[in-house]
This record gives structure tokens, C-alpha cells and sequence, in this order.
């Protein structure tokens, strides 16, 4: 069997070492075991490709973790509470078994501190657990970067003003708003890379998916995180044709439907037929419904759009998100035409709600080439190319750029 590559193998082990650490030693020390996690993974990087991976990789990394946090400890207490710390911290890790339970659940939850806003949960918990840069969580939700440092910072000061104590969750549901955002984000950075030559992490789009079947069994009741574990597949299910062998983007309207998995769309459907009957669909559910309808139906024209919108609208009533928005101009579009769609993004643009700009040029962009209007097309194409950090996106746009000079000349 081939080994698991070191980058997945620590990503899926990160979480579950933190988890240790705070069990052992209390989440008082949430910022110091977070630091001595993080110096394990480079240890690791550094020697297992030349030492060979250690029978017990999740030990390895709790042993190490262990000993950096001690001597942080040792490096940063006084004589007082140096002797306090360690009398507690030098029992030997062999002294007491070690568990290998999947603990990133519980971890994801220990992190959405109740004292925090929810907001504050989420940025925290997206940087210390799922390990995502301050770029990806402020592209994710439209912000500033500095803003977004400064709400981490903000969050861990407010944890220290309280005593550093992290307070366990009470049952699976506890918080459970804040955890279903957090795989939200990571399984939409992971399918859709704010930066970079790969349109896809695949490690973070498993990972998410994996943390909401974990959630699903864990409260599998629960309609939206049933319908987040519906979303989940059902958009994944069509990563095998969004690109071609050689990386390039494909459009849902010019993709092999044929490769999509089948199986992970089965699984999808069949988790919001025992979902809506219930009623009262949440914004994951709706999202999942939307996702079937695009994935159940033979091609783009005989998509039921007409129902996409109407569940978009039910979205952007409940949520109000500008990304909600630019997706139901489209279906908007794909209904009424593309003037339709054009006006709604252009009041969406007028509006003063924070937008992301490079999507809503490529949305223009599209609707105006649909519409005829190639030359507005183009400039519009040429904004969301210089907009975007992905090299797949990129090319795509400057491929649709070419395209239509192309047509202009002949």
C-alpha cells in the first residue's frame, strides 16, 4: 500500500495533536500548545523524509509538541510557576495511553470560545485549527486582511483576559453554528483556491467533508448539518470535470457530465430527501437543493433554472450575501435573459454592500458576452483576470479574452 503523502498525513493529524495537548494540560495554554503543534509539523517536515515516518506518527508528534511546550514553559515562567508547570508536565507520555480517537470535531468546538462572537469564533478557529493564512479567511468573507488579523488578535486577548480557559461544549450541538461555518469555509477554499496554480485542495476539501460526515453521525437529526454534508458531496461530485488533464478550468456549462461521481450524488440526494420533507430548510439546505438540481439534471439547457432562482431568492432573503446574490443574476439570467441578470448585478453593485469585485466583473463579463456586447465583455474579463490570485482562473479569463478578439477580427 502507498504510504499517505507527509502534507495529508499532518494536515489530518494536526487537529487531533492539538486536541491532546489541551486535554493534558488545559486550555489555558490554548496559545502556547497551538505554537508547539505547529513547531511538531516542522520538526516533522524537516526529518521524516530522511529518518523514515515513525510507527505511531500521532505519538511522535504529541511527544514532540509535548517537549517544545515544556520548554516554552521553562523559557517563559518565573522560578514560581516554572516549578508549578513542570511538576504537572514531566510525566513521561508513555505513562498513559494514548487515544486515537478523531478529536478535530471537539477541537473545532473547544475553539468557537462562547465568549467570543460568533464572527470571532470563526476567524480564530479558521487560523489556529483548520490552519488557513489571514488571505484566505478574508477572501472567504470580504474583508480587509488587517481586519481580519486584528479580529484574531482581538479573540485571543479576550481568551486571556478571561483566564485563558477554554470551556468544554456541552453535547455535539453546542455551537454548533460557529462549526459549520468553519467547515464551510475550508471546504470552499479547498474547492475553489484563493490563490495560486491548482484550482482544487484536495486535502481541504476531504478534510471538510470528512468533519461533516463526523458531524452528521454525530447529530444526524440536525436538518442543516445534514444539508451541509449534502452540499459537501454533491459539489465535489463534479471536481473530476472541472478541470482538464492539464489543470485548465472548465466552465458547468461546458463540462463532461459523465464524469461527475455518481455516487457521491446519490448519497447527496438522498440526504435532502430525509432533509426538506421536514421543512424549514436552513441556507445549507438550500444550497444542497440548488446543487442537486444543477447535478441531477442532463445538461445546462434542461436545468430546472426557473426553480434554482426561486431557491436563490429563498437565500438571499435569509442571508444576505452579495456571493448569493451574483449566484442568482445567473439564474436570473438563464430565465429572463441577460439584461435581467445584468441588472441585478449592477443594483447589486450600487447598492454599497461589500462585493467581491473580481467575481462580479467575470459575472458581467459573462452576461454581456451572452448578451452580444463583446467589447464590454472583454474589458470586464480583463478586471476579473487582474482581480484574481489563481493562475487556473486566470487563464480561463484571458482564454475567454482571446476567444472574443478572435471572433471580433474574423
Amino acid at each position: 500500500m502507498t504510504p499517505e503523502p507527509l502534507e495529508d498525513l499532518l494536515r489530518s493529524l494536526a487537529p487531533q495533536v492539538l486536541a491532546a495537548l489541551l486535554r493534558r494540560y488545559g486550555a489555558s495554554q490554548f496559545d502556547i500548545c497551538e505554537d508547539a503543534v505547529q513547531e511538531s509539523l516542522i520538526a516533522a517536515v524537516q526529518q521524516w523524509p530522511a529518518s523514515g515516518r515513525p510507527s505511531d506518527p500521532r505519538a511522535w508528534l504529541v511527544t514532540a509538541a509535548r517537549r517544545r511546550l515544556i520548554d516554552q514553559i521553562r523559557s517563559e515562567s518565573s522560578r514560581r510557576e516554572r516549578e508549578r508547570s513542570e511538576a504537572g508536565l514531566l510525566h513521561p507520555l508513555a505513562d498513559a495511553p494514548v487515544s486515537h480517537a478523531d478529536d478535530s470535531v471537539q477541537v473545532l468546538q473547544l475553539c468557537c470560545h462562547p465568549a467570543l462572537t460568533v464572527s470571532a469564533q470563526i476567524t480564530l478557529t479558521l487560523r489556529a485549527v483548520a490552519g488557513l493564512t489571514t488571505a484566505q479567511i478574508a477572501h472567504a468573507y470580504l474583508l480587509p486582511e488587517a481586519t481580519v488579523a486584528q479580529r484574531i488578535s482581538r479573540a485571543k486577548a479576550r481568551i486571556r483576559e478571561l483566564g485563558a480557559a477554554f470551556p468544554a461544549p456541552f453535547g455535539a450541538n453546542d455551537r454548533l453554528e460557529a462549526v459549520l461555518a468553519v467547515v464551510y469555509v475550508m471546504f470552499t477554499e479547498g474547492h475553489t483556491v484563493t490563490a495560486g496554480d491548482s484550482i482544487h485542495d484536495v486535502d481541504l476539501t476531504d478534510e471538510a467533508i470528512h468533519l461533516a460526515r463526523m458531524l452528521h453521525a454525530a447529530v444526524p437529526e440536525n436538518g442543516e448539518v445534514s444539508g451541509m454534508l449534502a452540499l459537501l458531496l454533491l459539489t465535489d461530485a463534479r471536481r473530476p470535470a472541472r478541470t482538464t488533464s492539464a489543470g485548465r478550468l472548465v466552465p458547468l456549462d461546458e463540462q463532461n457530465r459523465s464524469l461527475w461521481d455518481r455516487r457521491l450524488i446519490d448519497e447527496g440526494v438522498a440526504l435532502l430527501e430525509e432533509t426538506l420533507p421536514g421543512g424549514g430548510a436552513g441556507p445549507y439546505a438550500l444550497q444542497a437543493a440548488i446543487a442537486a438540481l444543477h447535478d441531477e439534471a442532463p445538461s445546462t439547457e434542461a436545468t430546472d433554472w426557473e426553480q434554482i432562482l426561486v431557491l436563490y431568492r429563498l437565500l438571499e432573503r435569509r442571508t444576505n450575501n452579495p456571493v448569493v446574490t451574483l449566484n442568482a443574476a445567473v439564474a436570473e439570467a438563464m430565465v429572463h435573459g441577460p439584461d435581467a441578470g445584468l441588472a441585478s448585478v449592477d443594483r447589486l453593485l450600487a447598492s454599497g454592500r461589500p462585493v467581491d469585485a473580481q467575481r462580479a466583473a467575470a459575472v458581467r463579463a459573462h452576461l454581456l458576452e451572452r448578451n452580444g456586447h463583446d467589447g464590454e465583455a472583454i474589458a470586464e474579463y480583463r478586471a476579473a483576470a487582474r482581480g484574481t490570485r489563481s493562475t487556473p482562473e486566470r487563464d480561463y479569463l484571458d482564454a475567454r479574452i482571446r476567444r472574443l478578439e478572435h471572433d471580433q477580427r474574423s
